[in-house]
């Protein structure tokens, strides 16, 4: 593997089959990838879906856990899938007081820190602006923080792909 990193940005609606394709590209690039999860598990209708992602992937993955402090983790040489944005800005949003710029700077902070260290990074995020403007206030700051950090990844993507209707659409 060369000395740099190589990003990866996959972006799309829910279930448009991001993680899917996310899972797909890891395993075309590494016989034994890295999936680093970054949901916190609230409910049993989301253990639900963390158990049929968890379903999906084999022995071959090496499972991390991390809602928080990414940018700590020492991956050089692997196939890091990141699932997803979304969930890392969650944590980070409401770890801040829902303070958008602080949870920005923190996840632009654990972004580069996680980076810098040579490997291929996937990261997996959702297109959550394309609806309407909300009439609540935490969900338009929420809105603005995940689509600032998208086009912060997305400029240092090598490439970007939009899922629709499970297809892949290479952007960048």
């Amino acid at each position: 593997m060369e000395s740099r990193h190589h990003i990866i940005l996959i972006t799309g609606g829910q279930r448009s089959g991001k993680s899917t394709f996310a899972e797909e590209t890891a395993l075309k690039l590494s016989p034994a990838p890295v999936y680093v999860a970054t949901a916190r598990v609230g409910d049993e209708e989301f253990r639900e879906r963390v158990r049929r992602h968890q379903e999906r992937r084999g022995p071959e993955w090496t499972n991390i856990e991390a809602s928080e402090g990414i940018g700590g983790l020492n991956l050089a040489g692997r196939v890091v899938l990141v699932d997803c944005i979304t969930m890392w800005l969650t944590n980070l949003f409401f770890s801040h007081d829902e303070n958008r710029d602080a949870a920005l700077a923190a996840f632009k902070d654990e972004f580069e820190s996680l980076t810098t260290k040579p490997a291929t990074y996937i990261f997996v995020t959702n297109e959550i602006g394309s609806g309407g403007i909300s009439a609540n206030a935490m969900q338009r700051a929420f809105t603005d923080l995940e689509g600032w950090a998208n086009q912060f990844v997305a400029s240092h993507a090598d490439e970007v792909w939009l899922m629709v209707c499970g297809i892949p659409m290479k952007v960048k």
